[in-house]
Parts: C-alpha cells; sequence; structure tokens
C-alpha cells in the first residue's frame, strides 16, 4: 500500500519568517543522518552573507557602544530565551578576553533560565523593567535587545524603557517586520530565512546572533584599545591556560625569552599590559602602572612604546 502524504502547512506570508516552514526540510524525519546534516548545512551558509548585509548598522552600534563606554557607560544586552543566553555569554567572556565589565549581559528569568527553558518569562515587560532598574540602566549606556523573532515583551519593553531613558537602543532580531525596530534608533536584522525546524530559531537565528554579539563586543574593545594587534593584552591570568596565553603573548610583542616573560609578569603583580610596558621601557611597575593610565588608551601607549624600542 502506497505511503499516504501529508500535506506540509501553507506558509502565511504574513507569518514571521522564523515561525514558517522551510521546504528544504520538508520529510525531513525521513532522510539519513547525513542527508538532514547536509541540509542544515546548505541552510547555514546563509547565516553568514546575512550579517555581511548588516555590516554597516554593526559598524553604527559599534561607534555608540565605544563612545557609551569611553565615557562611563556600559553596553547591556537584553534578551529572553535563547537570544538572553547568547547575550550573557558574550558579556561573561569579556571579563577574561578584554578585562572588562562594561558588556553586561541581562537574562529574562535568570539565573534559573540560564540552564532551564522558562519560555513564558519572555512576555513580562514589567519584569524587564525591573532588571533594567536593578542593573541601572542610564542614559549613558547602550542597550542591544535581542530577539529573534523581534516580538518578546520583554525586549520590546526594555527597548522602550532605554529610549524614555534617553540611553541609544539598538535591536537585533532576524524579523524583517519585527515590532522591535520601531522601538529602537537602530535595528540590526540579518534575514537567514526559515528554520529547519520551524520556529527553532536557536539554529540560523541563534547562529546569526551569536556572529552579530561577536562583532559588537570585539570591535567595540579593539575601538577602545584594549586589543593590540589582534593579541589579548588585556587577558586576565586566572587558571594556567591563560597564563600561558599572557606569557606568549608578552614574549612575541617584546622579544624577551619564556622564562623573562614570566618573571615580568609575577613583577607586574599579573598585570599583562603593566609587564608589557616595564619590559618595552625598562621602567618600575609603579611607573608603568601610572603611563598607562595616562595615556589615551592601553593599545596606544604600548604600540608608541613598541615604536620607541
Amino acid at each position: 500500500m502506497a505511503m499516504r502524504r501529508h500535506k506540509l502547512p501553507v506558509r502565511n506570508s504574513s507569518q514571521r519568517v522564523t515561525e514558517r516552514t522551510n521546504p528544504a526540510s520538508a520529510a525531513l524525519e525521513t532522510k539519513s543522518a547525513l542527508a538532514i546534516l547536509r541540509i542544515m548545512s546548505r541552510e547555514d551558509a546563509r547565516v553568514a552573507p546575512a550579517v555581511r548585509k548588516t555590516l554597516p548598522q554593526i559598524a553604527r552600534a559599534v561607534d555608540w557602544a565605544a563612545e557609551a563606554i569611553a565615557d562611563g557607560g556600559r553596553l547591556i544586552y537584553l534578551g529572553a530565551g535563547t537570544s538572553g543566553r547568547l547575550g550573557v555569554l558574550d558579556a561573561s567572556e569579556c571579563v577574561p578576553t578584554f578585562g572588562t565589565d562594561r558588556i553586561v549581559g541581562i537574562l529574562a528569568g535568570a539565573p534559573a533560565s540560564l540552564t532551564s527553558s522558562l519560555e513564558g518569562v519572555e512576555d513580562d515587560s514589567q519584569q524587564a523593567l525591573r532588571d533594567l532598574k536593578r542593573a541601572r540602566l542610564s542614559r549613558h549606556d547602550v542597550l542591544v535587545g535581542i530577539s529573534a523573532s523581534g516580538g518578546a515583551p520583554y525586549v520590546l519593553a526594555g527597548l522602550r524603557y532605554a529610549r524614555r531613558l534617553g540611553a541609544k537602543a539598538v535591536g537585533l532580531t532576524c524579523n524583517p517586520q519585527a515590532p522591535l525596530k520601531a522601538c529602537s534608533h537602530l535595528a540590526i536584522i540579518p534575514v537567514v530565512g526559515p528554520e529547519v525546524i520551524a520556529g527553532s530559531s536557536r539554529l540560523k537565528a541563534g547562529t546569526a546572533q551569536k556572529l552579530v554579539l561577536n562583532m559588537l563586543s570585539t570591535a567595540t574593545m579593539a575601538r577602545l584599545g584594549r586589543v593590540l594587534s589582534g593579541t589579548m593584552i588585556n587577558v586576565q591570568l586566572k587558571n594556567r591556560k591563560l597564563w600561558k596565553r599572557a606569557e606568549a603573548i608578552l614574549a612575541h610583542l617584546t622579544g624577551i625569552s619564556r622564562n623573562e616573560a614570566t618573571r615580568a609578569l609575577k613583577d607586574s603583580r599579573r598585570e599583562l599590559p603593566v609587564a608589557l610596558l616595564m619590559v618595552l621601557k625598562k621602567i618600575s611597575r609603579p611607573e608603568a602602572a601610572r603611563q598607562l593610565q595616562a595615556g589615551p588608551s592601553v593599545a596606544a601607549v604600548l604600540r608608541a612604546a613598541m615604536r620607541a624600542k
């Protein structure tokens, strides 16, 4: 007997892109593992080009964030579910990578929602206001509201609140018709199309959001001189791996041996920028710390010392 075929749901043009069915994944469950992975891989290949089209908007957000942080403000991510977790992930990595606490992630329903799915929290607009007030959001900050569909009430309320305070409001979504656009000064919208599993925005949309957040934080920190020629000059020496990384950076940028780098890091009290300047200019730890504090940025001070060497 021939297998009865079930029709796929009709695609509704008014439906959010992330909620639509994807013709590429028709009868997905009947395919081999390799066939499923090939479909997913082809869909994933759409993500980077979609993000590339939004580079002008990302660059504008980077300029705002760099200016805000230079003036004592912060770059704050706000989201629920996967989107919020991605924001928290990016913000948490900025501490060991760049030595900064000026990039902050706020997740609806945290801490429980960090490891468990509490999907209802995205509908609580009042909780967004409470969370932002607890974080002391001010007009000096830049708020990035992250929502794959662009319609999470938690995120929309946060963006509206940021605008009322006079803070820059940036929306990150993968839905071109997102309500989030009307709540933001600037919208970043990589259009990646429907997911392999309709509505599962942890897939292409999540990947796109992760790429954008990588760019936002990394480019902002680079603009602020917290990296030097692609090296982590502000890496925090919290474990053996990071200590070894700092030794390698110090040896590479100054030409000293690894043993000398170890001694310099100890003499600097485990502060890589201080150790770098101590070695480059042959000065004391207090003097190196003073010059770094007085300079336009850590990278600018170190680059000048390298040119003078």
